[in-house]
């Protein structure tokens, strides 16, 4: 493998990340900035362009008290600017249904077509296979016992976004 490959390996190993980070920050112009605009995507539940992805995701997600997006194995072949992914991923997500708090967890893969254009790799098409789910109450002993813990936010509040602006010393 030369520096060119490994370049381009990290390059879509960081479009993923910015794909997971919109998702969980409700982030809409970084979860769009990762695919072109012809892009396809195919969730099962969802086939489109990434425009109707954006807009189904955000608000779907926005219905959610919390999310998180855990990225595992980021396996990439690469076939000169065209590159194929299989992205593990366990999604966590807090919901209520009929006034309960749940912990809903999906874990899968995205199965990925990535093309760089004009010096850029983005995703070309996405598909989500999800492997296994649960859906269990809602157990959060840690945060009772240590109130004063940090906790996550949506962008524009959470600390990802707050540190570029936090004074030194």
């Amino acid at each position: 493998m030369n520096i060119e490959e490994l370049l381009a390996k990290q390059e879509i190993t960081d479009l993923v990340g910015n794909y997971m980070r919109g998702l969980d920050r409700l982030d809409k112009p970084l979860l769009r900035s990762t695919f072109f605009d012809n892009a396809e995507t195919d969730y099962g539940f969802f086939q489109g362009g990434p425009d109707g992805f954006c807009d189904m995701a955000m608000n779907a997600l926005r219905e959610h008290l919390a999310n998180h997006h855990m990225i595992g194995q980021v396996l990439i072949e690469l076939d000169g600017d065209t590159a194929y992914g299989e992205v593990y991923f366990q999604a966590f997500h807090r919901i209520v249904t009929q006034g309960e708090e749940r912990d809903l967890f999906i874990a899968g893969r995205y199965v990925d077509r990535y093309e760089k254009r004009e010096g850029v790799w983005k995703i070309a098409f996405r598909s989500e296979v999800n492997d296994w789910a649960r859906n269990d109450p809602a157990t959060d002993d840690y945060f009772t016992a240590t109130p004063d813990s940090l906790r996550g936010a949506r962008k524009p509040d959470d600390a990802s976004y707050l540190i570029k602006n936090r004074p030194v010393g």
